[in-house]
């Protein structure tokens, strides 16, 4: 998930920084294109081809549309808007270099149980997608949105794990 993990750094240095691209970042054009680039992706991960793709383009989208969305609704210098980001970008980049970087190393026993995790309804890709669409809504509730989209990171390493060692 490239384009989330600099999407992320890009908005935690802004944030840090009190860059004056926050300003355009909070408007409603960014809401717009960020929940476009999110319901596109969750139909798109609904055809199941090239998840990475869509997994990278929804959080990318959600991303945008929660930092424009609550921004405004937070005192200037909240430490949400660095560390979440922050946080995402390392959450990313460890999961894809320990669990997906090592996917060839899952032997077949554990390979099959995942399998049969990635095939399993409740934990479908659209419905953590759909939750974290939600959960932006809940603003008293600031820790589910996080607290999701880790979720949603799991999912996309067990999904990456699975396609990459079925291809």
């Amino acid at each position: 998930m490239p384009l989330f993990i600099a999407l992320s750094l890009g908005l935690c240095f802004m944030a840090q920084t009190a860059s004056p691209l926050q300003t355009a970042l909070i408007t409603p054009i960014t809401i717009t294109i960020g929940l476009a680039l999110a319901l596109s992706s969750l139909v798109g991960s609904l055809l199941k081809k090239r998840v990475d793709v869509w997994y990278d383009i929804f959080a990318s989208g959600v991303l945008l549309v929660w930092f424009a969305y609550w921004k405004p609704l937070f005192t200037l210098h909240t430490p949400i808007f660095f560390f979440f980001p922050l946080y995402f970008a390392v959450m990313t980049a460890l999961v894809g270099l320990f669990f997906i970087g090592q996917r060839d190393k899952i032997d077949q026993e554990s390979l099959g149980f995942m399998r049969i995790l990635d095939n399993k309804t409740l934990i479908q890709p659209w419905v953590f997608m759909l939750a974290i669409l939600g959960s932006l809504e809940l603003h008293q509730h600031f820790l589910l949105y996080p607290t999701l989209m880790t979720l949603l990171i799991m999912r996309f390493a067990l999904a990456s794990c699975v396609q990459g060692r079925s291809a």
